[in-house]
């Protein structure tokens, strides 16, 4: 028989701890979303719909994407036992600096246009976290201002060569006389890709706005009020070349770009110089014996050419092509700091998250920025700790394999015809 007695309520005050209420909403929901996911959630919420469709959405089916990041999700890791673990070094050498994680900010256009703080808040939570951040060349902050947002930090540029090339070679030579050290030269946007969502909501330049767009956006009055009361949305280390915003875009794609307009940006850029956009392994050891420092294994985030190769798939065979020396660095699809650890154990020297500093943006502004570092910098750690390294430098590619959904006929057909 059990035996039983009157509550004490001293014993009881001892098992329940009642949480003290937050009463600052901001904090109340940030502190609530415990995966990027849960800040894409309230992103969504917060943001009308053609703003968090730019940010969320990717080109015609949005198959890149999807295929990204299931390729994450098809990871199985192989952790090792009795290999304690209790202190963890996520810190990376990278492009002659240091990061205290091994991801960065990537660079995003817009920005500001998803929540009005926008690169300063993405700068300014890198400085914090000792991580580089990348200014687009389409970015709603400019060079300078980013600088004063992160004066001691890493900042990079990435760089579009437009068809009136002075524009180009004079950003550059602006992001480097700000002491930016690494330039991101952009290669696959000879066009614009076919972003349906956003055609659908009528994002355009100058936006076409339905009935149907401007109801989605009365219930968020809080985003009216910052795009409102703040300066106006423009390219804004482009002002001063002219034209209007859907000019300046239309002028950022251009087919003509080749490795000659490589060579003049060499010359031009006395940093590091890394080449964003490469999709397979004969133009990864090009690269490399052109005498650039790196490059990016990117579909854009599957904003360009659909069905375009998955960066991570590619990942292990361009290391093996290029060799250890080399830098090679991966974005596109990364949503769990668990993404990030087996991409530095296939072989990445580094990584770079868009849509996941995004949706943390658009959530709560800077506060939302450094949240989603803090989600990530967690998962990464734990991680680690789980398969038994205590440093990036001991995570190998025997810690990892890629599941295959998706494999190419014709090896398919070789693997029937051996067993």
């Amino acid at each position: 028989m059990v035996q039983r007695q009157l509550p004490n309520p001293a014993e009881l005050l001892e098992l329940m701890k009642f949480k003290k209420p937050e009463l600052d909403g901001r904090k109340r929901r940030l502190d609530a979303a415990l995966t990027i996911d849960d800040l894409r959630l309230i992103a969504k919420r917060r943001t009308p719909k053609a703003a968090f469709d730019y940010t969320d959405g990717a080109a015609e089916g949005e198959l890149s994407l999807s295929r990204a990041r299931q390729a994450f999700q098809d990871v199985e890791f192989h952790p090792g036992i009795l290999r304690p673990a209790p202190d963890v070094d996520t810190s990376i050498e990278i492009l002659g600096g240091p990061s205290a994680l091994p991801f960065g900010i990537a660079p995003t256009g817009f920005t500001r246009l998803m929540q009005t703080e926008g690169e300063v808040a993405g700068a300014g939570a890198a400085a914090a976290a000792g991580i580089p951040f990348t200014l687009s060349t389409l970015g709603t902050t400019s060079i300078e201002g980013v600088k004063a947002a992160n004066p001691h930090g890493r900042n990079w540029f990435q760089l579009y060569v437009m068809r009136d090339r002075e524009i180009s070679y004079e950003l550059a030579r602006r992001a480097a006389a700000a002491g930016f050290d690494t330039l991101q030269f952009t290669v696959d946007t000879p066009v614009a890709g076919a972003r349906l969502r956003d055609k659908r909501n009528g994002f355009s330049i100058p936006p076409q706005l339905t009935l149907g767009t401007i109801i989605n956006a009365i219930p968020r009055p809080w985003w009216w009020f910052d795009f409102l009361t703040t300066p106006k949305l423009e390219f804004a280390s482009l002002s001063t070349t002219g034209g209007t915003v859907g000019e300046l875009l239309d002028a950022a794609m251009d087919p003509t770009i080749s490795y000659d307009d490589l060579a003049v940006i060499r010359d031009i850029w006395p940093g590091k110089i890394v080449i964003k956009g490469v999709q397979n392994v004969e133009d990864s050891v090009r690269l490399r014996d052109s005498g650039v420092d790196g490059i990016v294994l990117s579909n854009h985030g599957g904003r360009q050419l659909d069905r375009a190769p998955i960066p991570f798939h590619l990942l292990p065979e361009v290391r093996r092509a290029v060799g250890d020396d080399f830098t090679v660095m991966i974005d596109t699809g990364i949503m769990n700091g668990a993404d990030i650890v087996a991409a530095i154990a296939l072989g990445a020297d580094f990584t770079l998250i868009g849509r996941a500093y995004l949706y943390g943006l658009m959530a709560g502004g800077r506060q939302g920025v450094d949240r989603t570092i803090a989600i990530l910098r967690s998962e990464i750690e734990r991680t680690m700790r789980l398969l038994g390294v205590s440093s990036l430098a001991e995570l190998e590619p025997g810690h990892v394999t890629q599941l295959t959904r998706l494999v190419p006929v014709a090896r398919a057909d070789a693997e029937a015809r051996i067993r």
